[in-house]
């Protein structure tokens, strides 16, 4: 009912800079949060960043500093800004969203993760 489309990857040098952003379609969604992790090949999927609906932000360690996690309201989108970007950041990079559909006995909670949109840097 709800999809996340990522978009905004691609191949960077180290020291560039990307926005990445996710746009949530579908059936009316009441988000409770809405986010970005990222999983490396061989590695586990790590925690990024976390916008609430109160506008709370939480940033995971690994880009705490280098990244920026915003919401643009009129186009319905989320960005991820990442910048001073390290070869260590390639990763798929995933948007997720946590939040629920319908009300009553209709009432749905959804967590939806997009398809992801790969991230290389390079030396």
């Amino acid at each position: 009912q709800v999809q996340l489309v990522e978009s905004g990857g691609g191949l960077v040098q180290a020291g560039g800079s990307l926005r990445l952003s996710c746009a949530p379609s579908g059936t009316t969604f009441s988000m409770n949060v809405i986010g970005w992790y990222r999983q490396a090949p061989g590695k586990q999927r790590e925690f990024i960043a976390h916008l609430s609906k109160e506008g709370s932000i939480s940033y995971g360690v690994s880009m705490q500093g280098r990244c920026t996690i915003s919401r643009d309201d009129a186009k319905n989108l989320v960005y991820l800004q990442m910048n001073s970007l390290i070869p260590e950041d390639t990763a798929v990079y995933y948007c997720y969203a946590d939040g629920s559909v319908g009300r009553g006995q209709s009432y749905v909670h959804l967590d939806v993760w997009g398809q992801g949109t790969l991230v290389t840097v390079s030396s």
